[in-house]
């Protein structure tokens, strides 16, 4: 009987993790635009009753953050890809200076994961004996491609998101009368939050209904907080 091969390349389709590097940065970089440009506008507008020190606090804070998240994200990540490739480093000289110990601790690492003693065993020489490394890499070390940092590929992510999510309250911050500046802000930053929940939910295939809420809750509590400052401490400027 043929395997119907576009079926299983659909199902495979279906499992989102590989997009789980990206996917956090991006998220991550959308959310803090939103809520650092929104949150620094609100303040600002809270203490002012010019428009010009709102849209250009809250572009510098834009261009700022989208510098910051992705320089901060490249070296958090960069960091991570260091120590991944100093520990694939020490496997290869543990490989070479005591192979049988290093087959026994795989064989153990099979048997933990439910496989019986013998078939353990079997399976770590198998698998030795194909790419010793890589087995050790991916079942001691436990990585593999899908979680191996790629520090480019997270910086551009978070930095292109971040000013993606911050143009969002830039322009209201241009167009929106200031008598209802604040609370424009506020409900736009919060519909800007939920949409962003709603896609970041679509694309990881995860729930929306939690995305949302997880966003939302903690995003407006912030911008009320920064809101807040702004009134108690805010002079006309």
């Amino acid at each position: 009987m043929e395997t119907n091969t576009d079926n299983l390349d659909s199902y495979l389709e279906n499992h989102y993790i590989h997009r789980s590097n990206w996917l956090r940065a991006a998220v991550l970089g959308a959310n803090d635009g939103i809520l650092s440009t929104a949150s620094i506008a609100i303040g600002v507008a809270a203490a002012s009753d010019l428009r010009n020190p709102i849209v250009l606090a809250t572009l510098a804070g834009l261009v700022a953050g989208a510098l910051s998240m992705a320089a901060g994200e490249y070296v958090s990540v960069s960091s991570q890809t260091d120590i991944e490739k100093a520990d694939i480093e020490r496997e290869k000289i543990e490989l070479a200076e005591m192979p049988e110990i290093e087959l026994h601790r795989l064989a153990e690492i099979y048997e933990q994961r439910g496989l019986k003693k013998e078939t353990a065993l079997l399976v770590a020489k198998e698998f030795t004996a194909k790419d010793a490394l890589a087995a050790h890499v991916r079942d001691e070390l436990g990585i593999n491609e899908i979680s191996q940092a790629k520090p480019i590929q997270a910086a551009m992510a978070s930095g292109a998101s971040f000013i993606v999510g911050g143009i969002l309250p830039l322009i209201v911050t241009l167009f929106v009368p200031l008598s209802t500046m604040v609370i424009t802000l506020y409900a736009s930053a919060t519909i800007f939050l939920i949409l962003l929940g709603v896609v970041a939910a679509k694309t990881g295939g995860s729930s929306i209904g939690k995305a949302i809420l997880r966003i939302t809750f903690w995003g407006t509590i912030a911008m009320g907080i920064t809101a807040l400052a702004g009134y108690l401490f805010g002079v006309s400027i």
